[in-house]
């Protein structure tokens, strides 16, 4: 490791007290050529790149933020404290606080170190990061100094954002290049994070403009951070989108947490393809004041862990009722998540098992894993049945919201007043800010679903998404359903149904698989408690072997 370190880091020792001990060295960019040229009959068209490298985003000024942060953290620091750090949860990084084997301080300098070593190494990169919080060990010490034994559990963790949700420390541009000004305030949970006393550590990539910018472009592309790359087979496995830099950046050990959001599987489908723990709360759980909408029907930020407690942990921190998001009026709020997840049993619950997911054979060992461990399994198709509208509904939505969003949280900096104004903007400097086009943009800006209408697609589609799931568990007396990865996805987003999907093993090729448990509304603190007694008996989550 250390041969490979010193391509990426110079270390100068100390002659007398106050010498730096690690000097970042300049990123260089590469010739992609070879890379995109070996990725051109990619089994899967979604997967054969144009681009991998950011065109207009340095990643120096990322560095720049991170080396006077880590100038006195040593190689030998970060091998030393390691064992204390790598793939630990919440609770044991506070236990290591607590008595004194770690700080705040040296916690967040760690993983500041550990992305410098492996994004700053074009060969280890995975391009998850757009940029890190020049202040974060700063603030770190200030929460050593004012410790207390009543903080929460997520007091001086160090959170990744996905780069659609403001921050005031930094720029939140969607990934994109019309917004990469955008230095908008705090979004509504990133206020919460921070109240609790959360760091925010930086911003990861994702599917620009929460994957619905480009038709048919890969997962995980930002003009802003370049192609996010899987650890777990990077340039071989998808990362799932949009939230694939909040997937890919936990899944590299770059943070104990980070937060993505959902639409339709954006939670879902990057935590299950790198091996995570994701939860899509039910919309309205949290608010989604001061993050880059996609769709205010359907919208919702939620937690990407490495298990079931962190994961609690995060979203515990997030919730609270917005006054700028009517959705969350009376909704749960301050509840404890992670309390009482011991609690939870398998034993006796009523699962719902989908009859044609069982050719898969991660998910037929689980679903008999489950009963082992006291689940009764029930077997059942769903009824096939259509989401009609559902393009139409986001296409209407965006159109609206991005309006909304630009006079009430972008910076006055942003020009733009509407979708119309972007599609514009992006055609002036097509070959950097649309290398895929701008297909779905293009559809929005077209929609003609307004007023009445929208109202009316709204109500049939969460009426639909509610009867697909109702009717399987209303006839079997289901507690639970369970699927695989994001399936479904869709039809839960429509009726605001909650998904948790928790690391269920791999396929031959190493490609992560999750099991997704999905509940009715407002039911997540059943769900952590049956996704946590699923972890402790399977415990199937596995580090990415060259990110160990």
């Amino acid at each position: 490791m250390k041969k490979s370190i010193l391509l990426l880091l110079i270390f100068v020792y100390a002659c007398g007290p106050g010498e730096p001990k690690t000097v970042i060295a300049p990123w260089v960019p590469y010739d992609q050529a070879d890379i995109i040229a070996a990725n051109a009959e990619h089994r899967s068209s979604r997967m054969r790149y144009k681009r991998v490298q950011s065109t207009f985003k340095d990643r120096n000024d990322m560095w720049a933020a991170a080396a006077d942060q880590i100038a006195y953290f040593s190689e030998e620091e970060y091998q030393e404290l390691k064992p204390l750090i790598l793939e630990r949860d919440i609770p044991s990084l506070q236990a290591s606080v607590k008595n004194g084997e770690l700080t705040y301080e040296k916690i967040a300098q760690w993983y500041l170190f550990r992305i410098v070593h492996f994004e700053n190494d074009k060969e280890k990169s995975l391009n998850n990061m757009i940029s890190i919080n020049p202040n974060l060990v700063k603030e770190a010490r200030l929460k050593d100094k004012n410790r207390s034994a009543n903080d929460h559990p997520i007091y001086g963790i160090p959170v990744i954002l996905k780069d659609n949700i403001g921050t005031d420390e930094l720029p939140t541009t969607a990934g994109s290049y019309a917004l990469k000004d955008n230095n908008a305030p705090d979004a509504f949970i990133t206020a919460k994070i921070k109240s609790s006393g959360g760091l925010i550590l930086g911003k990861a990539n994702l599917s620009e403009w929460a994957n619905f910018y480009c038709s048919g472009c890969p997962n995980g592309f930002s003009t802003a951070g370049g192609q996010t790359l899987n650890p777990y087979g990077p340039m071989e496995f998808d990362t799932g989108g949009s939230s694939s830099g909040s997937g890919s950046t936990i899944a590299a050990n770059y943070a104990p947490v980070a937060v993505g959001t959902e639409t339709s599987g954006s939670i879902l489908s990057p935590s299950s393809s790198n091996s995570l723990v994701g939860l899509k709360p039910t919309v309205g759980l949290l608010s989604r004041g001061g993050i880059v909408p996609l769709s205010s029907t359907l919208d919702t930020p939620g937690p990407m862990t490495k298990n079931v407690i962190d994961n609690a942990i995060l979203l515990s921190a997030m919730t609270g009722e917005d006054p700028r998001d009517a959705a969350t009026k009376d909704n749960p709020k301050d509840k404890r998540y992670w309390e009482d997840l011991t609690e939870g049993s398998l034993e006796g619950i009523r699962f719902g098992v989908v009859k044609n997911y069982l050719q898969d054979s991660v998910y037929k060992y689980n679903t008999e894993k489950i009963a082992e461990l006291g689940g009764v399994l029930v077997e059942f198709e769903f009824e096939r049945t259509r989401l009609n509208g559902f393009i139409n509904l986001l296409n209407g939505d965006m159109k609206e919201d991005m309006v909304h969003y630009f006079a009430d949280y972008a910076s006055d900096n942003i020009p733009f007043e509407s979708m119309d104004d972007l599609v514009a903007f992006n055609k002036m400097d097509s070959a950097i800010a649309m290398p895929y086009g701008q297909g779905l943009f293009e559809g929005v800006v077209n929609e003609t679903t307004a007023g009445d209408d929208l109202v009316a697609l709204r109500k049939n589609l969460k009426e639909t998404g509610i009867k697909y799931f109702e009717g399987p568990m209303q006839e079997h007396q289901l507690d639970v359903i369970l699927s695989i990865n994001n399936f479904g996805a869709g039809f839960a987003a429509a009726a605001h149904y909650p998904c948790l999907t928790v690391p269920m093993g791999y396929l031959a090729t190493g490609q992560p698989r999750g099991l997704t448990f999905i509940g009715r509304s407002f039911e997540e603190d059943k769900l952590l408690k049956l996704a946590y007694a699923f972890e402790k008996g399977t415990k199937s989550r596995i580090i990415p072997s060259d990110y160990n």
